[in-house]
């Protein structure tokens, strides 16, 4: 799918999540469901950083494009390094380590890390990061025809401020991982989700995706998963942009209101 299509599914997971929170008595605090649905939405645009041309690349202008030429060399050496005699050769590494299960956990995992150890600096740079991302997904018309350094003032004031959100009592810093040491621990369950919500989209499309790697199916240690072949899509086709998309957008409203306790 294309990058637009991506934040509003990630978006709609994690909305879709605080409903499911509230429904089990476990409502959450209103800039949890907020941050974090920011997050995942542009957490599921963060597989793509092995594709050159995907809209993460251009998101931090040189950084971003030369750390995608990086991601991309180093998933196709690990392909290369695991594929079986079934697994087809390959050019170039998208949609290989990059969109698997592993990849979603560790990334996830790291920025819990690095959320508890660095302090507020880390996130920052955690809420910076994934901002802009959600930036360029959700506002991609807006996003394009500003600056990057418009869009990238937004992304820092509004990390700043939503970290002084959450700081408050009872706002969310704790959510969770209620522990002394153990603040915005919960800061990698939506990139964890938004992963995961990217790759099961890239599933739906023609080409699949090697979501279970390394599980070996049908003697193929990245088998691309999906749907039956006729069930598949193109992406940024008719049936991503006219029915999806709406359909995102959708559950996303309901998911957050169910959240908030509206409906």
């Amino acid at each position: 799918m294309m990058g637009p299509a991506h934040s509003l599914s990630g978006a709609a997971a994690w909305l879709g999540v605080g409903a499911a929170a509230a429904a089990a008595g476990h409502k959450m605090p209103w800039p949890v469901l907020v941050v974090g649905a920011l997050i995942c939405a542009g957490a599921a645009l963060a597989p793509d950083l092995d594709h050159k041309s995907a809209t993460i690349s251009r998101a931090f202008g040189p950084l971003s494009r030369g750390l995608c030429e990086i991601v991309d060399k180093l998933s196709y050496a690990v392909y290369k390094a695991t594929r079986s005699t079934r697994d087809p050769r390959r050019s170039g590494g998208h949609r290989t380590l990059t969109h698997t299960w592993v990849w979603a956990v560790l990334i996830g995992a790291g920025a819990s890390v690095a959320a508890i150890t660095g302090g507020r600096w880390a996130v920052l740079a955690i809420l910076f990061v994934h901002l802009v991302l959600a930036v360029e997904g959700l506002l991609w018309r807006a996003a394009r025809m500003s600056s990057d350094v418009l869009v990238w003032l937004l992304g820092a004031t509004s990390a700043w401020i939503l970290a002084g959100v959450l700081d408050k009592p009872g706002n969310g810093a704790s959510w969770l991982f209620d522990a002394p040491g153990q603040e915005y621990l919960w800061l990698g369950l939506p990139i964890v989700l938004g992963a995961l919500v990217h790759d099961i989209g890239d599933a739906l499309t023609v080409s699949g995706c090697p979501v279970l790697w390394p599980i070996p199916i049908a003697g193929k240690r990245w088998y691309p998963l999906g749907p039956p072949k006729m069930m598949r899509f193109r992406a940024g086709s008719w049936i991503e942009l006219k029915v999806l998309m709406p359909v995102f957008m959708l559950l996303g409203g309901v998911g957050g209101a169910a959240a908030m306790n509206f409906i």
